[in-house]
């Protein structure tokens, strides 16, 4: 998989579907070859990764990630087989656990059983994508297909997980095809996730699991003025327990000093430094998206694939 870059919608965008995709059309023409959009409160992610492959033949996109709270999976695999079929095979489908502040500050509500929840949507998942029909019955979710459950040219989807923790980690090597970390350093890579994803796709008797593991990035020339502005957006996450876990992991003091921030060959190196340690393939998050970032990191990218 080609180094990947996250794309947002422009907050100026009349139109944020269009903007989105003129923006990917871009990326692609100036050689990035796989792309991820986050799911947020506004757009649906799966439904814009569509769109986007279906408007720019041969680019990868994929959703990083969609929380599976308060989603059915059989409602996300209709709209991940659809999304796939618009993108021609070139949709991936990431998933992640959600975190129960949010939850109960956007929808009233949390889901206990946060990783048994995961198993079950992966198993029912699994079903659907790869058998055709589905009729489980677990401890949280019910899942029964009386009618078809397939979508023509809907597979196969490989599917990844923003899976840190330890039992996160299990469940993903035994049911996806891997896992997506986030703020997960060199360090946390190499002698923690790598390993013990890998250790479960083994026993599973799965494929050896991709590692995609995903930094925050900024080109800059002003290190301080770069190091302001990373600290500032990743402010938020050091308030998430699963990542406070991770960056404690790292052995560092804050997110910030997890980010690929300088020159584009400083940056260039720090994903290489991810690749060192285990990850399979790595993506380029925008810390600022003024005039020239996004593009920077497309340089970016065209660097890591290069070589």
């Amino acid at each position: 998989m080609p180094t990947g870059v996250f794309l947002f919608p422009s907050p100026s965008a009349t139109n944020a579907v269009d903007d989105v995709i003129a923006t990917a059309r871009a990326a692609y023409d100036a050689g990035v070859r796989q792309i991820w959009l986050a799911q947020q409160l506004s757009h649906d992610a799966i439904a814009l990764s569509g769109l986007i492959g279906a408007a720019v033949p041969g680019l990868g996109v994929g959703t990083s990630v969609v929380p599976i709270n308060p989603r059915h999976p059989l409602i996300v695999a209709s709209q991940a087989q659809t999304a796939q079929a618009a993108a021609h095979g070139n949709f991936s489908l990431g998933l992640g656990l959600g975190a129960h502040a949010i939850e109960r500050e956007a929808f009233g509500q949390a889901w206990p059983n946060t990783v048994q929840r995961l198993r079950e949507h992966l198993t029912v998942l699994r079903s659907v994508f790869d058998d055709g029909a589905v009729d489980f019955h677990g401890e949280q979710i019910s899942a029964v297909s009386p009618w078809p459950v397939t979508v023509a040219g809907g597979t196969p989807i490989p599917v990844y997980v923003a899976a840190m923790g330890p039992k996160a980690l299990q469940v993903t090597g035994e049911l996806a095809d891997g896992t997506m970390p986030y703020l997960a350093g060199p360090r946390t890579l190499r002698e923690f996730i790598v390993p013990t994803i890998t250790a479960a796709a083994e026993q599973a008797g799965r494929p050896a699991p991709r590692i995609i593991a995903a930094a925050p990035a900024l080109v800059s020339d002003d290190l301080d003025a770069a190091r302001a502005v990373a600290a500032e957006k990743l402010s938020f996450y050091e308030t998430i327990p699963s990542y406070q876990k991770v960056i404690a992991r790292e052995g560092v003091r804050s997110a910030t000093e997890l980010s690929a921030i300088g020159s584009v060959d400083a940056v260039v190196q720090r994903m290489r430094d991810y690749l060192d340690a285990g990850a399979t393939d790595v993506v380029l998050n925008p810390l600022r998206t003024e005039p020239g970032d996004i593009e920077a990191l497309w340089d970016v990218a065209r660097n890591i694939d290069a070589t």
